[in-house]
């Protein structure tokens, strides 16, 4: 279990959709904790996974592949080992295969198409350890290519919404990291069991980038 300074909510004291969250994340990722803490605050609860993830994430006018694409390049970038866990899948069960993804994970575009190759540019560029990331003229006009303005401006803000909630996850101990995580304090926790030889190498540990 993290250890984090915040109040958790007992499943049993959670409304039923939270408790339906509650028990998704248990399954992919082996630990609770966002949606046990947050559950304090069902109004913010409800803007992440109602506000955000329904309706502009799971919905939106562009295609889920690009942007459980775009997710996972971030939490890869990142160091999430918690997002890593359901990330995997979700980009799995949206048409990806294990070897593109091991691609990804090694920093190999080449497996991927034209338009996947400029949404994970664009993922680089947003990625919080980016601090010079900026959107220049000849990854508009690919981008551009594949969708419209509006389209990238929705990409862009899932991207944004995720990279920030992120942040908020690391500083508030609600999600695991990876042991090359940017964000990692020096009193950190090494995760030794996740992690293992992979400790010194920037790939995520074996257990998060393999479908459960």
């Amino acid at each position: 279990m993290l250890d984090t300074l915040f109040t958790r909510i007992d499943r049993n004291h959670m409304a039923p959709q939270w408790q339906s969250a509650r028990d998704m994340l248990d399954k992919l990722t082996g630990d609770a904790t966002f949606v046990e803490v947050f559950a304090q605050a069902p109004e913010l609860l409800e803007f992440v996974m109602q506000q955000f993830y329904a309706k502009v994430f799971f919905g939106g006018t562009v295609e889920q592949r690009y942007k459980q694409l775009a997710r996972l390049k971030l939490s890869l970038i990142h160091g999430c080992l918690t997002c890593n866990k359901q990330n995997v899948p979700g980009a799995l069960e949206a048409g990806f295969t294990q070897a593109q993804i091991d691609a990804l994970i090694d920093g190999n575009a080449a497996a991927f198409a034209p338009a996947e190759r400029a949404v994970i540019e664009y993922a680089e560029q947003i990625a919080l350890s980016n601090m010079d990331g900026r959107m220049s003229p000849e990854l508009f006009a690919r981008l551009r290519a594949n969708f419209s303005e509006a389209q990238i401006l929705e990409l862009g803000t899932a991207m944004a919404v995720i990279s920030g909630m992120a942040k908020l996850s690391f500083v508030l101990g609600l999600v695991e990291r990876e042991s090359y995580c940017p964000f990692a304090t020096v009193s950190a926790p090494i995760l030794e069991n996740n992690l293992g030889s992979r400790r010194a190498s920037p790939r995520p540990s074996s257990a998060a980038h393999r479908p459960p």
